[in-house]
């Protein structure tokens, strides 16, 4: 069935078929072919060439260089006269790729000179001209405006969002960037910190499936960009905005007996200021935003089978709190023209208040086992300092740029709970973690335009060290590992060295890079630890990235990529500590974990008309020493540990289409349907903890994918609404399976005050049908859970510019 399938959207594919058209920026340098002296105010003129009609024009300097900004794709005649000279013609192509082309020098004779022709390329619009990324403003997200940048990218193509985890084409090895930089915002190497930055902030949103060289090495399955809002236009302006809203609006479940009531009707705040300043040589700007929600944030009900026939059944409630703010501060300086200067800095503070309950019964629930209850007093603090320095060369887009980058991030967690046993007194325990994290990064970046593409190389270098600290307070009956306390320190130094070079005429282009880095990590654990020692490792190796393209015509291409990447184990995987967020299911690291290595082959084709695009891809991702987590019981003992192991290898194989299309000034949709096969080979591995134990698990497989459906409606009036249905088909997950979800989201946006301010009012998941169901087996036990945590939020804002 997948085989018709695939083979059905690719003959769709084939069968249909304009880029939208981007900016560009042409140079060149205007000289004397005899003498080699710069011709200064010679007249450069370019011309459309089926009919001969001026386009743009400019003079060139004093040194005879010149440059026409804001072209768009297309064919052109180029001619460059100056008094004394015959007039130089020449055929010019504006292709796709590069922003900036650099003619280098042409010379003016009394000759002839013969018409020749010249690729130049750039273009961009949601799915860029190279297909290696899609880009997503979030002003047109409607359905998600308000809520958290999580939120929002659930209703972009080729993402899902589960259990707070992204994942594109069906994996969750995904790195986050900030303005195209790895920050303890969201964390190195992993996707923390989404669901508590506001969308308000937030410009864009790039998913980048097909990195090139000159991003890190790390994340397999991908990269998603955030780009902040900067504000360009002169003088004193800026915009606030303030949002309100409800989730959790009415009772999905029950909960079990005896426990304390879940979240109902939880507020949501979100007010947010942006201001800006630009004069001259100088930008300032400033943006502030203020995030509160209360949640339910997890509310699952789980029957749990041992091999014994014992059953039970539980629930775990999640009644979260949270306070996120964040202050983004900073300064543009040109110095001149061809040198700039940026400082900025950014603070932001997260502040987490959880009260859960987690009772216990046997399988009729006449007979409660026990019940922990919890408070989680969470506090993130990070503060992040960025000076950038760029020098420009002559050529437009001639560039060397210099980049530092610190970032330090707090995390300080304390966690009580009581431990209640029949005819026990209640066991107070609590413990405390205190990490420090210092990321130092360093940056050197270098590109120069050519005639037929540009090349770009640099070098980057990264130290990072976090020091952690766990230390256990036990009550009576407690079920804490104190012996699994004290402290480790996480160190990690990787220098790269990048080059990646782009070629293309008028039909074909090829792009190939490579980048090295060697990577030395350790993990220095306490001493008196009861199971695991000092590890880490470390490699030199390479990542290379290949692309071809074909043009068929100016409205069809196809494209093939090859990469490979790798999952470098975050401190989180390897943390030696015993998490108990759940009272009989402990989460544990291994410090023993090493690098997951991918290779990705993909065949890329994109088709445009003037109303729409199609756009498909064939995908095959495989990997080695693959990073899982392992849950199993050891002999009698009823808690489940849940380890990081690396599994052995794996594979990821698709189908993903996007079809775009505006069916009338009032309607257009975008419809995002993405197929794939996971699947994991047999494997065996050794658990250290709590005592050796060896896991086996048979080969997993399974066909799934998503399927989404955008529809965007404008109106006479500055109305504007937003539909969009989701649904995500069964997939597996470590030792088990997911089954399907759908959800319904409806959006509603109107412009007043002539434009400057805007109302909108949003639903997501209006049906209330986003439930996660999970059936997991394990060594020892078999589970299945539901869980009917919060998805359901309504909003109402307004913001105004000024």
């Amino acid at each position: 069935m997948l085989k018709k399938i695939l083979l059905f959207v690719v003959v769709l594919s084939f069968s249909t078929p304009l880029f939208s058209q981007n900016k560009v920026t042409i140079s060149g340098n205007v000289k004397e072919n005899n003498n080699d002296n710069a011709i200064a105010y010679a007249n450069v003129v370019l011309k459309s060439k089926t009919q001969k009609a001026f386009i743009v024009g400019t003079a060139t300097n004093d040194n005879g260089f010149f440059t026409i900004s804001n072209v768009t794709s297309g064919n052109y005649f180029l001619e460059i006269s100056s008094i004394g000279y015959l007039t130089y013609k020449e055929a010019i192509y504006i292709g796709t790729l590069s922003n900036f082309i650099n003619l280098k020098t042409i010379q003016l004779t009394p000759d002839v000179t013969s018409l020749s022709e010249i690729v130049i390329d750039t273009k961009q619009d949601e799915i860029s001209a190279k297909m290696d990324k899609k880009t997503y403003s979030l002003k047109d997200n409607i359905n998600q405006s308000g809520g958290s940048v999580l939120q929002a990218m659930q209703n972009l193509p080729s993402v899902s969002v589960l259990d707070g985890k992204v994942k594109l084409r069906g994996n969750d090895k995904v790195i986050v960037l900030i303005d195209g930089k790895q920050t303890a915002l969201t964390g190195f190497g992993n996707q923390a910190g989404l669901d508590n930055i506001p969308s308000s902030a937030i410009d864009r949103i790039e998913v980048i499936n097909n990195p090139s060289s000159k991003y890190d090495a790390n994340g397999n399955g991908g990269i998603i960009n955030i780009i902040y809002k900067k504000n360009k236009v002169q003088g004193f302006n800026g915009k606030v905005g303030f949002t309100g809203g409800l989730g959790a609006l009415w009772e999905r479940k029950e909960n079990l007996p005896s426990i304390r009531p879940q979240y109902s009707a939880t507020p949501k705040i979100n007010p947010s200021l942006s201001l800006n300043y630009r004069k001259n040589n100088i930008n300032v700007f400033f943006q502030g935003d203020y995030l509160y929600t209360e949640t339910l944030n997890k509310n699952e009900f789980v029957t749990r089978t041992y091999d014994d026939g014992t059953i039970i059944k539980q629930q775990s409630k999640r009644n979260r709190d949270t306070h996120f703010s964040t202050l983004k501060s900073g300064i543009d300086w040109n110095i001149d023209d061809k040198n700039s200067f940026t400082f900025s800095g950014l603070y932001g503070t997260e502040v987490i208040i959880d009260n859960g309950d987690q009772p216990f019964f046997n399988e009729d629930l006449s007979n409660r086992l026990r019940l922990w209850q919890f408070l989680e007093d969470e506090v993130k603090i990070t503060a992040m300092a960025t000076a950038n320095f760029v020098h420009k060369f002559k050529e437009a887009g001639h560039n060397l740029t210099l980049g530092f980058n610190y970032t330090f991030h707090r995390e300080d967690e304390k966690y009580f709970f009581d431990n209640i046993l029949p005819n026990e007194p209640v066991s107070e325990n609590s413990f405390k973690l205190l990490s420090d994290e210092q990321v130092y990064d360093f940056n050197i970046d270098y590109a120069k335009p050519l005639k037929y593409g540009k090349m770009e190389t640099g070098l980057k270098f990264r130290k990072r060290n976090i020091p952690i600290n766990m230390q256990f307070f036990p009550g009576t009956n407690t079920p804490l590992d104190i012996e699994a306390g004290g402290e480790a320190e996480y160190k990690e130094l990787i220098p790269a060295v990048y080059g990646n070079y782009i070629f293309e005429n008028e039909n074909y282009e090829a792009e190939i890079g490579l980048r090295v880095e060697y990577v030395d990590l350790n993990y220095n654990v306490n001493p008196d630890h009861n199971t695991y020692k000092n590890g880490g490792y470390d490699y030199f190796e390479p990542f290379p990235n290949v692309r071809f393209a074909k043009k068929i015509d100016e409205n069809n291409k196809i494209s093939i990529f090859y990469n490979r990447r790798v999952d470098r184990p975050n401190e989180v995987d390897i943390r030696i500590f015993p998490k108990y967020d759940d009272a009989e299911i402990i989460k544990v690291g291994n410090p023993n974990l090493r690098p997951q290595f991918t290779n990705l082959l993909e065949f890329g084709y994109k088709t445009s008309w003037n109303s729409g695009s199609l756009y498909s891809a064939i995908y095959h991702r495989f990997a080695d020493g693959t990073i899982t987590r392992i849950s199993s019981s050891i002999g009698n003992d009823p808690l489940i540990y849940a380890i990081f192991q690396n599994a052995g290898k794996s594979s990821n194989s698709g189908l993903e289409m996007v079809y775009e299309q505006e069916v009338s000034d009032s309607y257009s949709f975008n419809l995002n349907g993405n197929i794939y096969q996971n699947k994991i080979d047999a494997f065996s591995v050794v658990n250290l903890y709590p005592s050796e134990n060896i896991f086996s698990a048979d080969q997993q497989k399974i066909t799934s994918g998503t399927l989404k459906l955008n529809n965007t409606f404008h109106f006479s009036n500055k109305l504007d609404a937003q539909l969009t249905a989701s649904y995500l088909a069964p997939d597996i997950i470590p030792q088990g399976r997911r089954e399907s979800m759908f959800s319904l989201d409806l959006g509603l946006k109107k412009s007043i005050q002539k434009g400057k301010g805007e109302l909108f009012f949003n639903a997501t998941d209006l049906l209330n049908t986003m439930v996660i169901k999970k059936t997991v087996e394990g060594k020892g036990f078999s589970y299945t859970s539901n869980n009917y945590y919060e998805t359901q939020v309504i909003r109402l804002g307004y913001t105004y510019k000024f």
